[in-house]
């Protein structure tokens, strides 16, 4: 089994990188490998399907460029194969007086990433855009939009197949060893022999890279964001997309209102630490994978630093009325009956021993290795600019 190239993860990272290189390099051999029986089955297939537009990210960082880019390449595949999706716009609210400052800040990096038409918007324009959302101001953002991810991933996928890839499903990684002649995945199937691998293995992708980075310092921490639907006869509540002002004491957006691309809106998610790192369920645990986190002393750091936010994420876990209590700080009419559960996933963000949580794009390159070490929102939006990154290290790595 020798090929030039592997990549570990058929996540929508993963399946971008294959794509782009078998267009960049024709001439290569790419074997994909994914435990899962088919692609996108973890993160990218339960994304909630928003095209984000860039404008929260820290300027000239890994995640502003590689959204910028990545949107507009996004858009250009999506239109040349037919993928279903929609520009449709969202607002972000401000519901509360303090948040105003920080929504003028939303704003500055908005601008300062090149967004073209985002301004602030009263509460009367607001009413305009979604009538039964209440806020004091929001700022209006034209460029977002809504796309299934698994679609896109499944493209990237069947082209990359069609050129110079093969695909292993089912075949989970064990080890990899590495000499100076080659590379090799040693897997539950088979063993693949390469010059360069590609680590875009998501929810696991520290325990990937710690085959090769055996003092590796980063670990992935599963965090669950849980998810209600409106029932049909709610829907109207919500146009497109409604997202409140971040907290900036906690690392997420905060729950929100998304239309989907195959209809239907979601509202959500919370953040919640997952019980094992593909825990959808509240009840779903790994006690293995859940004392490795525990017993990590970056997430030590983390909670004792967020603990009341902690709290107050886990009690919605379990209180649908606490639930609709936050969302209904963005529409008041939203009640208790109005709601159903729906799906939920699983984000990976990567900490270090510290305690600091990675918050930019974070990829590392090793001989013969490339790790995707943090792949956070806006990864899918950015896949095909990610991929071209991903892919000129891997050339990089094979000329040396």
């Amino acid at each position: 089994m020798n090929y030039d190239i592997a990549i570990i993860g058929a996540g929508i990272v993963g399946l971008a990188t294959a794509y782009q290189l078998s267009r960049q390099r024709p001439e290569l051999r790419i074997a994909i490998i994914e435990k899962e029986e088919g692609p996108a089955r973890h993160q990218t297939g339960h994304n909630s399907g928003v095209i984000h537009s860039g404008i929260y990210y820290t300027p000239g960082s890994a995640k502003a460029l590689n959204c910028r880019r990545g949107y507009r390449l996004l858009l250009d595949f999506a239109t040349e194969h037919g993928i279903r999706h929609e520009i449709c716009g969202k607002v972000i609210v401000a519901t509360r007086e303090e948040e105003r400052k920080r929504l003028d800040g939303i704003l500055e990096r908005g601008i300062a990433n090149g967004l073209e038409g985002i301004r602030k918007i009263g509460p009367e324009e607001l009413r305009e855009i979604e009538p039964h959302v209440r806020g004091l101001e929001a700022i209006w953002v034209p460029q977002a939009g809504i796309i299934s991810y698994k679609e896109v991933a499944e493209k990237y996928l069947a082209l990359a197949l069609e050129a110079n890839a093969e695909a292993f499903f089912g075949a989970r990684v064990l080890d990899i060893s590495i000499n100076k002649a080659e590379a090799t995945v040693h897997t539950s199937k088979q063993a693949i022999h390469c010059r360069m691998v590609a680590n875009c293995a998501g929810l696991y992708s520290d325990k990937v890279a710690r085959m090769t980075i055996p003092d590796l310092d980063i670990k992935i921490l599963p965090f669950r964001g849980e998810y209600y639907e409106l029932r049909p006869e709610k829907q109207h509540l919500a146009n497109n997309l409604i997202y409140p002002v971040p907290n900036p004491n906690f690392p997420f957006l905060g729950v929100h209102y998304t239309r989907m691309i195959d209809g239907g809106i979601e509202a959500g998610p919370n953040a919640v630490l997952a019980f094992r790192r593909e825990g959808y369920s509240r009840w779903d645990i790994n006690t293995s994978e859940l004392m490795e986190t525990l017993s990590f002393p970056g997430f030590q750091k983390i909670a004792g630093r967020y603990w009341r936010d902690g709290l107050g994420e886990m009690h919605r876990s379990y209180s649908k009325r606490a639930f609709v209590k936050a969302l209904q700080h963005l529409i008041p009419e939203v009640g208790y009956e109005d709601l159903q559960r729906g799906g939920a996933g699983v984000r990976a963000m990567a900490c270090d021993a510290a305690g600091n949580l990675i918050d930019d794009f974070l990829i590392e390159s090793r001989p013969r290795v490339v790790n995707v070490l943090n792949a956070p929102s806006p990864a899918a939006t950015a896949s095909l600019a990610i991929g071209e990154v991903i892919a000129e290290k891997v050339a990089e790595g094979m000329k040396e």
